[in-house]
């Protein structure tokens, strides 16, 4: 199973824990504006936490992964997350990060 995890530069960032392995990761732009980054995982561990930490106060939160949607494959995840990322005809791109 895959998931996909989002951190928003300034705002929060989610962190590669045990029981996650990461596959490939994307930007999104938003009318050219980098707004978020996304890593799609694999969840080798069903009871894996996804670490969120809020920026601005440092805040770390654990939350369990069977709240996150869940795809059976990365191809599955990346469509997921291309459908999330579009409307209409906005100016939305999503690149592949190194």
């Amino acid at each position: 199973m895959y998931v996909i995890l989002t951190s928003k530069p300034g705002k929060f960032r989610t962190e590669i824990v045990p029981g996650l392995r990461p596959h490939e990761a994307y930007d999104y732009l938003f009318y050219g504006r980098h707004e978020a980054h996304f890593v799609i995982a694999e969840l080798v561990d069903s009871a894996a936490r996804i670490r969120v930490i809020e920026e601005e106060s440092g805040l770390v939160n654990e939350v369990p992964s069977k709240f996150l949607e869940k795809f059976e494959t990365a191809e599955g995840a990346l469509d997921g997350l291309r459908q999330l990322v579009t409307f209409g005809r906005m100016d939305t791109t999503l690149r592949r990060a190194s």
